[in-house]
């Protein structure tokens, strides 16, 4: 028996439904964990019959539709970490979940992109001077996200009432142009080391409705990161409560006014791992998983 034929590992998805986008790389790396001596095997996190107990491991890969069932997709992550391994771990997902962390990246001295928060009840105060974006603060796929030109609050207020409504805290950023020209770039880390990058267009195009669904990708290519790049996301993971037990990262980074590498955002719970962009890295990727297994 080799030493990895004992190892279970459960790669945690979501149903399908008409918001939620097929993960290509699931079948891929059941595949190829198998191959490599493992029980694997894709499972739905709502699951009510699953039994994390016997994995050795549970894996967030695709569940896609967390960002709209917040509270009981925290709940299960608690329960499935008492269980079993979890990667992420439970409490990484729930910091994760909330992009009120980039003010915590922020304090930390790492540069991220300006951020402020309005929850329900608060001041409606948003830029009469520059291009904006509104989005929620637990979000994915770019929904409920939209970009605005200066001076151009109706939509935006109606936006941010039917957030509230929903239950959403609302985050507001300055449009980030260096999107437009250099594009957005994920630097995709798997066992601690960077495993990939790639680099993706512009998401939002002025006056696409808030409540359109997006392309969440487009234009995606492989990346080579710059170093400066490199280690803005290495002080970005250095600073995530728990970073130690990270078993997958991603950053995303944008060109900020300065010109250098902003955080966008870190995907900490379920990122795209685009491994059909990057088939080298498939490898690395499964070893690293039957190492956290073992």
């Amino acid at each position: 028996m080799s030493r990895t034929a004992a190892a279970r590992v459960a790669l945690v998805t979501c149903r399908p439904g008409p918001e939620v986008a097929e993960d290509h790389d699931l079948p891929v790396l059941i595949r190829e964990l198998r191959a490599a001596g493992a029980e694997a095997e894709a499972v739905h996190w709502d699951d009510t019959e699953a039994d994390w107990a016997a994995y050795d491991l549970a894996v967030i890969r695709s569940t896609w539709d967390y960002s709209w069932r917040a509270a009981e997709f925290a709940a299960w992550a608690e329960r499935c970490g008492k269980a079993t391994r979890l990667a992420n771990p439970a409490d990484v997902v729930r910091w994760n979940a909330d992009k009120r962390y980039l003010g915590e990246l922020a304090a930390a001295g790492v540069p991220v992109v300006p951020t402020r928060y309005i929850a329900a009840g608060d001041p409606v105060e948003l830029p009469d001077d520059q291009e904006y974006v509104v989005k929620p603060t637990s979000g994915a796929g770019a929904r409920f996200a939209a970009r605005y030109p200066s001076g151009e609050h109706d939509t935006a207020v109606r936006q941010l009432a039917r957030m509230h409504a929903e239950g959403f805290t609302a985050m507001v950023q300055p449009y980030v142009r260096g999107i437009d020209t250099r594009g957005e770039r994920a630097l995709q880390f798997f066992g601690g080391r960077l495993v990939h990058a790639s680099r993706k267009g512009a998401v939002l195009a002025p006056g696409s409705p808030y409540d359109e669904r997006k392309v969440a990708h487009p234009g995606l290519e492989p990346w080579t990161p710059t170093p400066e790049e490199l280690a803005v996301a290495e002080r970005a993971l250095a600073a995530v409560p728990g970073a130690s037990e990270l078993l997958y990262a991603r950053v995303d980074l944008v060109d900020g006014a300065d010109g250098g590498p902003w955080v966008m955002e870190l995907e900490l719970v379920e990122p795209n791992l685009f491994l059909g962009l990057h088939p080298g890295s498939l490898s690395p990727v499964v070893e690293a998983i039957l190492t956290a297994a073992r």
